[in-house]
């Protein structure tokens, strides 16, 4: 009788201490929304199989006031990027790819600047970040959305991105290589990335209101509209995703989805009726590190290693290894946790774009289950983008500003027969500088969303102020002028560091036509 009570009350311990901590974790995600300026935000969390919170809260658009559940569909963004090599390791399974064919065997036409890299890159180089282009180099092929190049063309177009590394080196998260990886699954299966996603992962796993992309989502009512922040306030913007990108980041899916794939994972990536998708041999690749980066001395978590596997970022915290990896699109970030030592999962998709939001959710819930006292999360991250955002002002303040100063003395000003007109980038396309009245004007043919205005900052040199003021990305255009004073060549850097690296104008080399 004793041992019956004792399991009792242990029972009911847990079951109030259950609630207490649910409790606790709506009011942490409904502070976190006011904090951050996040009008809607879902939550999953996976434990031994069991998923144990699955909420949405806030309003999944601005427009519409309409809630966000767990069942609103979320573009994950870069979490794509472990359903390819998902599919990668089926196709290995299956005898018809591996890792270490060279790239050429499935695409011939395919080469990188190097002709000794373009003749021994890999399919796990492309999925390693490893092949030696830099962050986010050749992002302005497809980002921001609605762009004219195909995924021939990307794949073309690579061979002119000059590598910022060695080959094998260094790991510089890179997305075009993402896109070349789900063109070899196009190639290898005879069908699109999104439909093999969709027939061999995702209908298995049980994720039925998922997409391979955004656009096959489109009559799907119940779905976030993405949200930026303009002038301090968050405000709706367009949630696409140009379908070329698909591989690097398209899918489309919601809470409940979510921790399925949480559980298909962490059950040895076996379906909840027994079928096992992808070989122990293959998931050892998959979550085995394949290019290391460095690790702060100090850090919250005591982590010893950090690196990429195959799809996903790994390392260690408070002795577990860690499977993890985040995703962001203009106005909407994810991030998706696995532990798997303590069959642990954790998701958080959002419809704005901060990350420090999903960080605050996933830390504190991580906290909880390694142990660990509250750490207060919110604040922290509070604190620290408030002092962020002071910087990233500060910066546009002052361009602004410099700019406004210089545009009083007409004499020092560039005339327009010395800058006006087309200039082309090999991988990007043309770019048109124009005259409209008394303004200057700028438009990029193959992303016609990047239109905006020139304003003289100097001599040589103008800021591009983007019509979109969601993209947050205004830059600056420095020209260099030939003997007569005329414009031959044209760079492009960020004014604020704000900028999302996808924004690669760095990367652009603008020759006059």
């Amino acid at each position: 009788m004793k041992q019956k009570l004792s399991l009792f009350f242990i029972l009911i311990s847990f079951i109030t201490f259950a609630q207490v901590e649910e409790k606790k974790l709506d009011e942490l995600i409904q502070n976190t929304l006011k904090t951050f300026d996040v009008p809607g935000m879902s939550v999953g969390i996976i434990k031994d199989g069991k998923i144990i919170y699955s909420k949405g809260f806030g309003v999944r658009s601005l427009t519409t006031k309409q809630p966000m559940d767990d069942t609103t569909l979320v573009g994950i963004a870069s979490n794509s990027k472990g359903f390819t090599c998902t599919a990668l390791a089926i196709l290995a399974d299956e005898g018809k790819l591996s890792w270490d064919d060279k790239v050429s065997k499935y695409i011939p036409e395919f080469q990188m600047y190097d002709p000794y890299v373009s003749q021994n890159v890999t399919i796990k180089d492309l999925v390693t970040h490893r092949a030696g282009l830099g962050l986010g180099q050749g992002d302005l092929m497809f980002f921001p959305e609605g762009g004219n190049l195909s995924v021939n063309d990307i794949v073309h177009h690579v061979r002119y991105l000059k590598p910022e590394n060695p080959f094998r080196t260094t790991l510089d998260y890179n997305n075009i290589m993402f896109i070349v990886a789900g063109e070899v699954i196009h190639r290898v299966s005879g069908v699109s990335w999104a439909e093999f996603i969709e027939q061999r992962i995702m209908k298995p796993v049980g994720m039925n209101s998922s997409f391979g992309s955004y656009t096959r989502a489109k009559a799907v009512s119940n779905k976030i509209d993405a949200h930026a922040p303009v002038d301090g306030k968050a405000i709706a913007v367009p949630h696409d995703w140009s379908e070329i990108g698909n591989a690097a980041g398209g899918i489309m899916s919601n809470i409940k989805d979510m921790t399925t794939w949480a559980e298909f994972l962490l059950n040895g990536f076996t379906t909840k009726d027994g079928k096992k998708l992808v070989s122990d041999k293959q998931i050892q690749q998959l979550w085995s590190l394949q290019i290391p980066s460095p690790v702060a001395m100090k850090n919250p978590y005591d982590t010893s290693f950090y690196g990429y596997g195959m799809g996903w970022f790994l390392s260690d915290v408070k002795g577990h290894k860690q499977i993890q990896h985040t995703g962001g699109l203009i106005g909407t970030v994810t991030q998706f946790t696995l532990i798997p030592d303590m069959k642990l999962g954790i998701v958080v998709l959002t419809n704005q774009q901060s990350g420090a939001a999903f960080n605050t959710i996933t830390n504190t819930v991580k906290d909880s289950y390694l142990g660990i006292a509250d750490r207060n999360w919110l604040k922290t991250y509070g604190d620290r983008m408030e002092k962020m955002e002071e910087g990233f002002n500060k910066q546009k303040k002052e361009a602004f500003a410099k700019s406004e100063a210089f545009k009083k003395d007409k004499n020092l000003q560039p005339k327009p027969e010395q800058f006006v007109g087309k200039y082309n980038d090999i991988w990007f396309g043309d770019v048109e500088i124009m005259q409209q009245g008394n303004m200057y004007r700028i438009s990029c043919q193959n992303s016609p969303r990047l239109k905006g205005e020139l304003l003289p900052y100097s001599y040589n040199s103008f800021i591009v102020k983007w019509d979109d003021r969601s993209y947050d990305a205004d830059a600056y255009m420095i020209f260099e002028y030939d003997e007569n004073g005329k414009a031959v060549s044209a760079k492009m850097k960020p004014v604020s560091d704000v900028t999302d690296f996808s924004f690669d104008f760095d990367d652009l080399d603008l020759k006059r036509k």
